[in-house]
């Protein structure tokens, strides 16, 4: 059997002829209807199509031994003979199986697919960075570069697998990936288990004037530091598995759904993988909570600087859970039962070129052959369209690795958080804002079946609105007074860039600056230390579940309760411009993912079908290259800007523990206004360049709908029900 395609160079088209149906409506016993065109999935069959069987059988079939119907000229046929349709491993298909091979089957597994390489690569990553730092003696640059191992990996095989991927057996590539991204997994976490017993040198007196201790600096090299190169291998499997997945698994989703339906189906997928991060902040906090040797008892809390978490449970039961849900993606057929119809009956908005080099990637033959990887990538640079909503798209990529990186941390100093409750309400900002805004963006083109044109257009209204929204970074709130940063121990202003830590009042303290541990002193000022503050002893009892440090010499007299005593942790901020900057805050997250899903629907729209997995691999190289990779970097360069009190690592400049929250806030203004500047010019250019296909180049396109498939009008019946969600 024959599938016809259109010789002119468009996969898209709609018959010049009346397509007669009339089979579908036939009464059961008459074989002798037959149909004016066959769609073959392999399989032959008449009659009408039960529900349940409706996804395997082809639309109509000629009668056996009948000479099949001829077209007009300008059609030419692929052969689609001997295609395995149905969902299983080899010969084992049984047919309970085949309730689950349906496109909202394929969208539940890679939703859970994507789900859990959010949750472990953009949520755990972040949430635990800080505790393997403690446990295995890591600097930051170090963290940083497990950190980036992900995107190193991404950018190497994005190439390979998009355009051999896209053009082979794409479940295969999807499921073999996520069993890759959970041994990651597991290798991420088998550090845990090959060390030693983390021992917290500690007591209960350490940090108060007379009792503050440290390691001596000769201690502070470890072996454990080589341990950075597993996480890093881990990281790297990390992103060699979750490479189909963005590629490869939105090209095949988008292949086997009606085209309006399709910005649906992703937006659902990506949704997935923006509350992926959320969990993992969240659930990851939650295992911070527990210390990392478990059953041992230990006498500090997690308030402690020396405290670290069970930072390993979460990658193992990810890594378990993505290695189960790899069996059934790998499972699933080269293509869905009946998708072939979405094909046959997709109108081609693909840009056009002058010179009509565009119409090679029509070819069937095209893509199959290394040699033809120059020819894909000429053709994709020589697409003005393509190329500056890649652009486009770095642009917002830098934006949300900035802001998912450094989020927390402006939370963190604008409002006085500790670094736990900065990154649960980060998340709890992030997943209405950033999974509401996916699944929106996905919604706006259905609901108004925008053609490419138009979903370009509402992208550049969605960055736009952004852009106005990110002013709100022209306030701030005020840092709260800490002695010896942001003001004298008397309470006078501290000159400018100068630090006086110590005072009179803890002078034959010698405390050590290298314990921070900040405290909230009765008179609303924090201190340093609870040395720094003059405190002589702990108490017992507990405030709101926090130490309480008594006798503290440099905190002033008042007339409350318990006059000179200080409390574990920062001073609460009452900054009155919260509720405002949050607001605003969330509407520049809301809008950026806004336009997400309509800029990767344009994407696959304005290339051909041919190229589309190939043309989001590109995609992926330029974000993560222009975006993702020096996002973070140069977010991390203007916020270290804004410090006002650096760690001192044995005569060494580590991490920051006070930022200046003015200059924070301007810093964040100017590098959120030149990206998001940058953004909206590309989406101009992209839309002005675009050049659609002439109405004519496709056989009955002027009937064609708005959504872009073909109007059969009279004979045309309702199709069966798996087409619609």
């Amino acid at each position: 059997m024959a599938v016809p395609r259109n010789s002119t160079g468009e996969n898209g088209f709609c018959f010049a002829q009346t397509l007669d149906f009339s089979c579908l409506s036939s009464p059961p016993g008459d074989a002798s209807r037959t149909c004016g065109t066959t769609l073959s999935n392999g399989t032959a069959s008449s009659g009408i199509p039960s529900p349940s069987d409706s996804c395997a059988k082809p639309l109509c079939s000629t009668t056996p031994g009948e000479e099949e119907p001829q077209f007009s000229e300008g059609i030419k046929y692929v052969s689609a003979e001997g295609e395995e349709l149905a969902c299983g491993w080899g010969g084992f298909t049984p047919g309970c199986l085949q309730l689950f091979n349906t496109s909202k089957g394929v969208l539940f597994f890679l939703c859970v697919a994507s789900f859990l390489q959010g949750m472990t690569v953009n949520g755990f990553i972040n949430t635990v960075i800080t505790s393997i730092e403690r446990r295995f003696d890591l600097r930051s640059y170090q963290s940083g570069l497990i950190a980036s191992s992900y995107d190193i990996a991404a950018c190497v095989c994005l190439t390979f697998v998009s355009y051999f991927g896209g053009n082979g057996h794409k479940p295969r590539w999807l499921g073999w990936g996520v069993l890759v991204m959970g041994l990651g997994s597991l290798l991420f976490a088998l550090p845990h288990f090959t060390t030693g017993r983390y021992e917290a040198r500690s007591a209960a007196e350490v940090g108060v004037c007379g009792g503050n201790q440290s390691l001596p600096c000769a201690q502070a090299a470890s072996s454990l530091s080589s341990y950075r190169f597993v996480f890093m291998l881990g990281q790297f499997l990390h992103g060699m598995g979750a490479t189909p997945l963005y590629t490869l698994g939105v090209t095949y989703l988008d292949e086997n759904v009606k085209t309006n339906y399709s910005p649906v189906y992703i937006a659902v997928f990506y949704t997935a993988a923006i509350l992926g991060p959320a969990a993992g902040y969240l659930v990851g906090g939650m295992f911070l909570n527990i210390y990392t040797e478990i059953g041992r008892e230990i006498d500090i809390a997690p308030e402690n600087t020396l405290w670290v978490g069970a930072w390993w449970i979460g990658f193992l039961g990810a890594g378990a859970a993505s290695l189960l849900i790899s069996i059934p993606i790998l499972g699933y057929p080269q293509r869905l039962p009946g998708s072939q119809r979405y094909i046959v009956m997709r109108v081609s908005e693909a840009h056009q070129l002058k010179d009509g080099s565009h119409k090679k990637a029509s070819d069937p033959d095209f893509g199959k052959t290394v040699k033809d990887l120059p020819r894909s990538v000429l053709l994709l640079l020589k697409n003005p369209t393509f190329i500056f909503l890649c652009l486009a798209g770095a642009t917002e990529a830098t934006l949300i690795a900035g802001m998912s990186t450094f989020g927390p941390k402006f939370l963190e100093s604008q409002f006085s958080l500790s670094a736990s409750e900065a990154a649960t309400f980060f998340g709890y900002l992030v997943v209405p804002a950033g999974g509401g805004g996916t699944f929106l963006g996905g919604f706006l083109v259905n609901k108004f079946k925008l053609r490419c044109s138009g979903i370009i257009k509402l992208c550049l209204l969605c960055t736009v609105s952004s852009l106005l929204a990110i002013f709100i970074f022209f306030i701030h709130c005020p840092n709260m007074p800490m002695a010896g940063v942001t003001q004298m121990y008397e309470g006078s202003a501290l000159p400018g860039g100068h630090l006086n830590l110590t005072a009179a009042c803890n002078a034959e303290c010698h405390c050590l600056q290298e314990t921070y541990s900040p405290v909230c002193g009765s008179d609303a000022i924090m201190y340093y230390s609870p040395c720094h503050a003059g405190c002589k002893r702990v108490s017992k009892n507990l405030r709101n579940g926090k130490k309480v440090y008594q006798e503290c010499s440099c905190v002033e007299k008042t007339l409350l309760p318990s006059p000179g005593d200080a409390e574990a942790g920062k001073c609460t901020s009452s900054c009155a411009k919260r509720p405002l900057l949050l607001f605003f805050m969330f509407v520049v997250i809301l809008f950026t993912f806004l336009s997400s899903i309509p800029a990767l629907t344009a994407t696959l729209r304005c290339v051909s079908d041919r190229q589309r997995s190939f043309a989001l691999g590109i995609q992926w190289i330029v974000v993560r290259t222009l975006g993702g990779i020096p996002g973070p970097i140069a977010f991390g360069s203007m916020i270290d800007k804004s410090c006002l009190l650096w760690q001192d690592q044995c005569g060494e400049q580590g991490s920051c523990y006070v930022y200046q929250n003015s200059a924070m806030s301007r810093y964040t203004l100017i590098a959120g206004l030149v990206y998001k500047v940058l953004g909206t010019t590309f989406f101009i250019v992209a839309c002005l360049l675009y050049k659609p296909p002439p109405t004519e180049s496709a056989p009955g396109s002027s009937g064609a709908s708005e959504n872009g498939n073909c109007d059969l009008q009279e004979h045309k019946p309702s199709l069966p029900a798996e087409e619609h969600i």
